[in-house]
């Protein structure tokens, strides 16, 4: 199939987002069942403490945290195997 013939970007980003979110909240749901606590082992990066500037009359503070889990991995990898099929 050719690139942009029936297929849609925005559905894509849409199923991967929802993949992600539905991924983290059962990764967190699991992490106290001792069979299933596998998928919320993850790694968590960005700025530690958010950064903060101040010019006088207005302060920005800016900061970024992502964490990234198994569960959240096959999120993606379900949402990317259901957009194959749709």
């Amino acid at each position: 199939m050719a690139r942009g013939a029936g297929k849609n970007n925005w559905a894509l980003f849409l199923l991967l987002l929802a993949g992600i979110v539905i991924g983290s909240f059962i990764a967190q749901a699991t992490a106290g069942v001792s069979a299933l606590s596998w998928l919320s082992y993850g790694q968590k990066f960005g700025l530690t403490h958010p950064f903060r500037l101040d010019l006088g009359i207005l302060v920005l503070t800016f900061g970024l945290s992502v964490k990234i889990t198994l569960g959240s991995i096959l999120g993606i990898i379900i949402a990317i195997i259901i957009y194959h099929f749709i």
